[in-house]
């Protein structure tokens, strides 16, 4: 009866051990994600008061005459982002399609490591690539393409025209939808092999197609954690800092042109951070990472809340 007592006292204060560690691992993330707005605000002060809002509209970035302005690092930004899910999500889409339904047993597993091989790729490999290899093959045979066969076109001929340099805003579109497809394939094929067999086996036996199984029936049952692996992807894409710095060009210039250099937030904290002179000069920097800090934050509550109304949705049409 004694050791019985002894051994319900241990194993109260194991669990309120446990309870406490976990509390305090829950809320030091909360604390850690606190410090880390508190001293980007309290860093970013200087350019706040110097600037204002007008830091976010002015396409100016002047060291020297200190006159600063984050246009065009958070246009590239966005961009390049843009242009990276554009491309991988689809792709990604039919890598995971293939992975789960089409692909030979044989091939599923070199498939499936050959995919987490190249996501464990370092973002710097990717950016020499883009830059020795891709870069001189895409302005010797794809932008000369582009500029005679859709630079001609109302509209959209000025995003695809300018001079065949290899680097720009579409180059590091195209390199980080490269090295985020990887991360997009690897969730979305983990997503969909846990579908239940008999789900997808009654809609064949119906005659539903593999395109049709896939769209209505594997995606509304896996899309909590599609969107959280395309907002994987997207988060890396958003923060990339080396492969970008390496292929976008580094121009504070605000262009219509893709195929002109830019700039974004992270490569432009990468090139210039060590050399920033003054309080206001690295206050704008800091700044710029605030501002990604905020892009980050909105695109993640964006993802929630599109899926927190297609869960209402569902729950409206039962």
């Amino acid at each position: 009866m004694l050791l019985r007592e002894a051994s319900l006292k241990r194993q109260t204060l194991l669990d309120m051990l446990f309870r406490g560690i976990t509390r305090i691992s829950a809320f030091g993330v909360l604390l850690l994600l606190a410090a880390i707005i508190g001293s980007l605000v309290v860093g970013s002060m200087p350019a706040i008061e110097a600037f204002g809002f007008g830091f976010l509209t002015s396409s100016d970035w002047d060291p020297v005459n200190d006159q600063f302005g984050a246009l065009i690092p958070i246009v590239g930004t966005l961009v390049t982002s843009g242009i990276a899910l554009l491309i991988a999500i689809p792709v990604s889409f039919g890598i995971a399609i293939f992975l789960t339904e089409l692909s030979p047993r044989i091939l599923r597993r070199p498939l499936g490591i050959a995919i987490e091989l190249l996501a464990g790729i370092p973002s710097i490999i990717y950016g020499m690539w883009g830059l020795f290899i891709f870069a001189p093959l895409f302005a010797d045979h794809v932008e000369p393409w582009l500029n005679d066969n859709i630079g001609p076109m109302p509209y959209i001929g000025p995003f695809f025209s300018g001079p065949p340099m290899g680097i720009g805003i579409l180059t590091a579109g195209i390199i980080l939808a490269i090295m985020v497809i990887p991360f997009i394939a690897s969730v979305m094929r983990d997503v969909f092999e846990v579908v239940p067999t008999l789900l997808k086996e009654s809609a064949y036996g119906l005659g539903a197609t593999t395109w049709e199984v896939m769209w209505n029936i594997v995606l509304p049952y896996t899309r909590i954690g599609v969107v959280g692996g395309i907002m994987l992807g997207l988060g890396r894409a958003l923060g990339e800092t080396m492969a970008v710095t390496f292929v976008i060009g580094n121009a504070h210039e605000l262009t219509q042109s893709l195929l002109m250099p830019g700039n974004s937030i992270a490569s432009a904290l990468a090139n210039e951070f060590t050399e920033a002179y003054g309080e206001l000069y690295t206050s704008a920097l800091i700044e710029l990472g605030l501002i990604l800090f905020f892009i980050t934050f909105v695109v993640l509550s964006l993802a929630r809340y599109m899926l927190y109304k297609l869960g209402q949705r569902e729950g409206k049409t039962a």
